[in-house]
This record gives C-alpha cells, structure tokens and sequence, in this order.
C-alpha cells in the first residue's frame, strides 16, 4: 500500500540549480518523491538528482524519452545508473522502444509511459490525424504499453479511470491535478487531487499551485491531506 505523503509527488519545475535549492529548502523535507522535468535536468542533469537524494528524496525523471529503441535503450540505462526510481518515455514510439526501455531498466527504475499530453485536446489528436477522442487514444496506449511490459503509465486524470479497467496491472502516474480554485496554466484536462484518488490514481503530480504558494511546505501538506481523505473513501485501513 502506498501511503498519502508518497503519492504526491512533487514537481520541480524550476530552471536552475540555485532555485532548485532554495525551493527543496521551501518544502523542509516533507515531500518523499520529487520530479525533475525536461528543464531542469537539460540545465544541471545528474546534479538535480543528486540534489534531490541528498534530502533523502526518492525521483521520477520525467524525459519522456521518445527515439527509435536502440537510442532509448542506452539513454534508458543512463538514468538507471543515477538511481531514479521513475523515468518517462512516450508510449507513441511503439511497442519494440518501450519493450527495449523495460529491458534497459533491469527492474531498478519502473518506466512509465507517457499516453497523450494533458496539453492536448481532442481537437488537437484530430489535427494530427488520431480519431476517437483523447480516452480512447490513452486506452490504446495502455494496452500497447502493458503488451510491451511497461509497469506504469502517464494520464491526465480524466482518463485514468478507463486505464484501470482496460489495463488493472499498470501503475498510473496523474499529472495535470489542481486543487480547487488554482490556476490550470496550459493543463487542458485537469482535476482535484481528490478526485484523480477516487478515480484510481496511484501517484500525483503537482506542481505550480505547490512552487508558486505563498507557503509550498505547506501547499504540500494540504494536498496530502486531501490525498489521505479521499483515501479513506477509497482503501479502507490504507496509511496515511
């Protein structure tokens, strides 16, 4: 069982180093899982990680590592060897890639793989010639990432529902998750913390309404809490 603290994983959406830092000291060691994105790694790279394992946190590097399987599988290795315990690749690169990445990772780092961007919209996977709407574009995914042995995927939480039925055994991952009256940015399909639990989220991501508050060891605490309530509704007896 996972407990609430755990399933909140916190986004390190900073662009440097000193910021890096001085957010982690921000959040006084209350998170136990953090991400470090496309921008903070592409400015510091291994020493964002280490940052983070300093303070004891566990890490998702979220690269969303899309290339053919040969390329993934090397950069796939590379990350296994900074210890992170989560790293993304696109589930669009097919079966042979994702299967190449699982087979990279050896088992120390669960790959997860990226379904469709909570940025998009139906309109835009139609632009791009995807027919049948974003759900079942993301159930698709699920299924070819589950044939391919990936242990967990990447959905908004508005589909995260319909992964688990189509595909129980894969580990969803839900960004895209404000909670009530925070700002969406660019997130197009969006939720409450409460509401991606009760959908069967295993982990969240959160992260401008946690960075950008007033208080962001505490917004990290509020959001556990909502985690942990929605728990009890869901997972009777699961720790919080």
């Amino acid at each position: 069982m996972i407990a609430a603290r755990e399933r909140v994983i916190v986004a390190l959406d900073v662009p440097d180093r000193a910021r890096l830092e001085a957010f982690l000291a921000q959040l006084d060691g209350r998170p136990l899982f953090y991400k470090v994105g496309l921008e903070l790694f592409v400015a510091e790279g291994a020493r964002a990680v280490e940052a983070v394992r300093r303070r004891g946190g566990k890490v998702f590097l979220d690269l969303k590592l899309h290339d053919i399987p040969e390329t993934v599988g090397r950069a796939v290795a590379s990350a296994v060897s900074l210890g992170v315990e989560l790293l993304t690749i696109h589930t669009a690169g097919g079966r042979e890639m994702m299967r190449r990445a699982v087979e990279a990772a050896g088992g120390h780092t669960k790959i997860l793989g990226l379904s469709v961007l909570t940025s998009l919209t139906e309109a835009d996977l139609v632009a791009d010639g995807i027919d049948g709407g974003v759900t079942a574009a993301v159930v698709r995914r699920a299924k070819l990432a589950a044939d391919a042995g990936v242990p967990g995927l990447v959905c908004s939480p508005l589909e995260v529902a319909e992964v688990k039925k189509a595909a129980p055994a894969l580990l969803t991952v839900v960004p895209g998750v404000r909670p009530a009256g925070a700002a969406l940015g660019d997130q197009k399909r969006v939720a409450t913390p409460a509401s991606a639990i009760a959908a069967g989220a295993d982990y969240l991501v959160i992260g401008r309404p946690i960075r950008d508050a007033v208080h962001p060891a505490e917004a990290f605490t509020a959001a556990v809490a909502e985690v942990a309530a929605a728990l009890i509704g869901t997972v009777p007896g699961l720790p919080s």
